[in-house]
């Protein structure tokens, strides 16, 4: 008998801001994800183990992680 099992994560693009990048100093564009692991089994995925919010800087290509907080309280388009 074998059992499938393993994480698979999405990612959701929420939108972009434009703001300051913390790594080139550059005001462009950062574009903010949620990515969320969820655990699966047999290929179904069945509840959410980790969620993280990230930022991308659109000039430079930089990602960094993000709070929650950040996230929601970003002005996104």
């Amino acid at each position: 008998m074998f059992i499938l099992f393993g994480l698979r994560t999405l990612v959701h693009r929420l939108g972009a801001v434009t703001a300051t990048c913390r790594n080139c100093g550059n005001t462009a564009a950062q574009m903010v994800t949620r990515n969320v692991t969820k655990f699966s089994l047999f290929f179904v995925p069945l509840f959410p183990v980790r969620t993280r919010y990230a930022a991308q800087c659109t000039y430079c290509g930089a990602a960094y992680g993000i709070s929650r907080e950040e996230a929601e309280r970003l002005p996104l388009r």
